[in-house]
């Protein structure tokens, strides 16, 4: 079956760019195009990093996951394949909007970890509004967005930011 992404808002860009920002990432991606791969096989061959890279695949919602037998297991384990087989980016947006995109998406680690920081403060453990925290923190509701997207400790239910339960 083919499915196909479309990208509509700027701040959507930011999960696919940061997808594909290291190599370890990149490879695991291209792994659970062809086959289904759970989690401790992308470890097994890719390491810690890999086993990241499939979280926050899952995270983004690049990647379905079933659940498969796994031969010499008794219990079956969760696996990851790509959920879309393509994207269509609709890519007319302002200048100034797609700046905050890029600036999110291409933000150092360290000085995202701060920001991430200082959002999921904000937020706290039972969520938050997301036009009071931006006017909190003095972003862009772009920027805002961008940044919770980049992230794999929270996430939007409609106009609000919450954080990621563990499953």
């Amino acid at each position: 079956m083919n499915r196909i992404k479309v990208i509509n808002e700027p701040s959507e860009l930011v999960p696919m760019l940061r997808s594909v920002d290291t190599p370890t990432k990149r490879d695991v991606l291209k792994e659970v195009t062809l086959e289904w791969r759970t989690a401790d096989e992308i470890e097994a061959k890719y390491g810690p990093e890999g086993r990241e890279a499939i979280m926050f695949f899952d995270k983004m919602k690049l990647v379905e996951s079933r659940w498969m037998a796994v031969e010499g297991k008794s219990f079956p384990e969760k696996s990851y394949h790509t959920f879309y087989t393509s994207f269509h980016i609709n890519a007319q947006w302002p200048v100034y909007e797609i700046s905050d995109v890029l600036a999110a998406a291409m933000m150092s680690e360290e000085e995202y970890a701060d920001i991430e920081a200082r959002i999921i403060q904000e937020v706290g453990p039972s969520g938050r509004f997301s036009g009071d925290v931006a006017e909190a923190l003095g972003l862009t509701s772009t920027m805002l967005k961008s940044l919770v997207r980049r992230s794999v400790k929270m996430d939007f239910r409609g106009h609000r930011i919450e954080l990621k339960r563990e499953e």
